[in-house]
């Protein structure tokens, strides 16, 4: 069975492609073409048209893609798609424009609000009341609602989102809404609250359905233009899409609930990062995935991703449990601009089109890809095996256009210096909210542009051991490949009695629920095991904010009420320094992680060493702090074995990446094909 992994990019479109079942990931390939701007379906049908050709599989084949897709999130952050409506509580009609009512730059005397995505004309209220534990105060007025679908009807949206106050402890009056809805007006599409994320903080809440029906039509066009293709073409393809928490579901989910892809493409990476780094058992990974556009780094610790529920798209918080992404606009199509006589890099991007300049493809402004070519770092000859050639004079051109009377290679290198302090000012703070030290991680580096920026980046933040995945410049689209089926299902408590028996309870009714959707999503596939991690927010009783807590051991167990209380001791001392057995403790949200576990290749080991010294395919300058260094080796990754060792500063390079050793490193292949770089000093 030919399995695809997808992933677009702002620059290029990633296939990992498993070939066969016994296939490990030392077998597995990948490729790349140029995104298709503004059409993205396009690029992907062309690569599996190609890669299916190439591997000759009869139509009647069976076939498994699985698509990790940022089609949502450019929605969002581009405001590109047509309005909506919100239907609320009574009372409520100005909680879009509140929001939290702080400000996110409170010393910023020039900051603004953000510009709410459904404006005040575009909000209805509907009489009816929940009281916090869920019981029903006012009844829902039916005439209310019906007048409230008829205005949303009449101000020309399409979409509606409900979002009641009280919804997440009781669905009762938002049910009610939807059954009128689609009795009486099938041209709405409506969903509430309860049925994407039924979790108290009503504005959180609100944005997070309002996000799901604001990108619904794009995403469900998007992905069924992919389907499509797949059912008239290969009627036994079956079509998976990546998540923001890091795993997959059906593509008829993800066009029910868009708003769980909207960081897919960065949490697949990171779920790729994990599986290496328990098969290298390496337990402390910062992860780096360096594209054309952006640089997003992550913490994988002790064989698990670290998850938040504070991430935004745009100007918006999305309310869900994500791989935690730390994002920063700087990437190999990174634009060098003059701000008066200070150059800067980013966040604007040349993207695929019109490119960097040495690409020939229209771009003639400088990015960082201009500068690694001059710096010498990207091999004359062009990327992908010089299918895509590089000009050198288009670069300086470009490059001199910003170097305020210096050389074009000293700008260069300057620009690239001025991009890693960019990152440095992004991960320093990141690490250290998180409490980790860069001496005590491993760098994981991938992505199309992460290989040359990476060891770099590393040496700045003094991380002495690298590791560049075999598949790095296709790492998130492996990524897709290696992740199992994930549903993470909530449950409010706040204000609730927790008794023993009424949280195992709602921890067994979460558990069921997510066995279901998984059966679901598989559609009569193999699975290979169904687990469960059982997750709470918890806080002392006076305090006013809550802290996850992992109870699955203390639930196995079945330690009780008071091993859910030692559990969350023992993390509020980790993470603060201290905790008080002594004082009360408050749940607020349950949660249950189900995870249907899907094959994946193996992590079997090349048992092939190399024996004979490799010499440089060719040697070339390189430019790096501040001189050049003269006839460096520059040698081709496919000719390098597992045992191979080299110093640098060196080049590897292969037809879909290229990676540079910096000066005190060195280089060697592990025994599952990547390439590890220590310092030496």
């Amino acid at each position: 069975m030919l399995r695809l992994g997808v992933d677009i990019g702002g620059t290029f479109t990633d296939f990992a492609i498993w070939k066969d079942e016994g296939d490990g990931y030392r077998q597995i390939d990948g490729e790349k073409i140029l995104t298709s701007r503004p059409r993205f379906a396009e690029s992907v049908i062309e690569g599996i048209t190609r890669i299916t050709r190439r591997h000759e599989l009869r139509p009647t084949d069976p076939l498994l893609v699985v698509h990790g897709t940022t089609v949502g999130t450019n929605a969002v952050i581009e405001l590109s798609e047509k309005p909506i409506a919100l239907i609320t509580t009574r009372g409520y009609r100005d909680i879009l424009s509140i929001a939290r009512l702080r400000l996110d730059k409170p010393v910023d005397l020039f900051n603004r609000r953000a510009t709410p995505l459904v404006s005040r004309s575009r909000v209805f209220e509907v009489d009816e009341r929940l009281r916090a534990d869920g019981s029903v105060e006012t009844p829902i007025e039916d005439s209310s609602v019906v007048t409230a679908l008829t205005k949303a009807r009449d101000a020309g949206v399409g979409a509606v989102g409900v979002c009641l106050l009280h919804g997440y402890r009781n669905p009762v009056h938002e049910a009610r809404i939807l059954k009128i809805a689609r009795e009486q007006f099938q041209d709405l599409d409506v969903m509430a609250s309860h049925e994407i994320w039924p979790q108290q903080s009503e504005y959180e809440r609100s944005m997070l359905t309002l996000l799901n029906m604001y990108v619904k039509r794009v995403m469900a066009d998007y992905i069924g233009e992919i389907n499509g293709f797949l059912r008239e073409k290969m009627p036994n393809a079956r079509l998976l899409v990546t998540k923001s928490n890091g795993g997959v579901m059906s593509a008829e989910e993800a066009c029910r609930l868009p708003v769980h892809t909207l960081l897919s493409g960065p949490a697949a990476g990171v779920t790729a990062a994990r599986i290496l780094a328990e098969w290298t058992q390496n337990p402390s990974v910062m992860t780096m995935d360096m594209g054309g556009t952006s640089t997003d780094v992550a913490l994988v610790r002790v064989g698990r991703p670290t998850l938040t529920a504070q991430a935004e798209v745009g100007d918006f918080p999305l309310l869900l449990p994500v791989t935690a992404i730390e994002a920063m606009g700087a990437g190999g199509g990174s634009i060098a601009w003059l701000d008066g006589k200070v150059p800067k890099v980013g966040p604007r991007s040349a993207g695929s089109k019109p490119g960097p300049a040495c690409y020939g493809t229209g771009g003639t402004e400088p990015t960082l890809t201009d500068a690694y070519l001059l710096c010498n770092y990207l091999s004359p000859r062009g990327l992908l095996g010089g299918k895509l050639p590089l000009s050198r004079d288009r670069a300086e051109q470009a490059m001199l256009t910003i170097a305020s009377g210096s050389d074009a290679v000293t700008a260069a290198e300057s620009i690239v210096a001025i991009a890693t302090s960019n990152m440095l000012a992004k991960v320093l703070p990141f690490l250290a909210r998180a409490g980790v030290g860069p001496a005590d991680l491993t760098l994981m580096i991938f992505g199309g542009a992460g290989g040359i920026h990476g060891p770099l980046l590393a040496e700045e933040l003094g991380i002495k051991r690298i590791v560049v995945p075999r598949l790095s410049s296709v790492f998130c689209a492996f990524g897709g490949l290696a992740a199992d089926l994930v549903h993470d299902g909530v449950r409010s408590v706040t204000g609730a009695h927790s008794s023993e028996d009424t949280l195992l309870r709602t921890f067994g009714e979460l558990t069921q629920s997510g066995r279901e959707w998984v059966q679901r999503q598989t559609a009569g596939g193999k699975l290979e095991g169904i687990d469960e991690v059982y997750l709470a927010e918890m806080r002392y009783s006076a305090q006013s904010f809550t802290i996850p807590v992992n109870l699955t051991e203390a639930v196995r167990k079945g330690a009780g009420l008071n091993g859910f209380y030692e559990a969350f001791h023992e993390e509020h001392k980790a993470l603060f320094g201290f905790s008080n057995p002594g004082t009360p403790v408050a749940f607020n949200e349950l949660m249950v992680r189900t995870s249907g576990h899907q094959a994946k290749p193996n992590a079997r080991s090349s048992t092939r060493q190399q024996t004979e010294k490799v010499a440089p395919t060719s040697c070339r300058d390189l430019r790096l702090q501040g001189r050049w260094w003269p006839a460096c080796g520059v040698f081709d990754r496919t000719k390098l074995a597992a045992g191979w060792l080299d110093i640098g500063p060196a080049v590897i390079e292969h037809e879909l990446s290229t990676v540079l050793v910096p000066p005190d490193f060195r280089a060697a292949i592990s025994a599952l094909g990547d390439i590890v770089m220590t310092k030496e000093s």
